[in-house]
């Protein structure tokens, strides 16, 4: 059975004043809370979360170190 959580918190990069270095593709931290209660913090790309429309409080599957949205 695949293990479910749901997206507690999602932390985008702050680069300050300099802004963010050229040729750096955004990194999101996530944390996740298992319905078992256990919570983990994992790094994805913003774009894919974009991409994906994952936001907080969406139940997720991490499948190969993706995130994948229950729809």
């Amino acid at each position: 059975m695949m293990e479910t959580y749901t997206v507690l918190r999602i932390e985008e990069p702050d680069f300050g004043c300099e802004g963010r270095p050229e040729g750096e593709e955004p990194v999101d931290r996530v944390l996740l809370k298992k319905h078992s209660g256990e919570e983990l913090f994992i790094k994805e790309k913003d774009a894919l979360l974009y991409e994906m429309d994952i936001n907080e409080g969406d139940d997720v599957y991490l499948i190969e170190g993706e995130l994948k949205k229950i729809k």
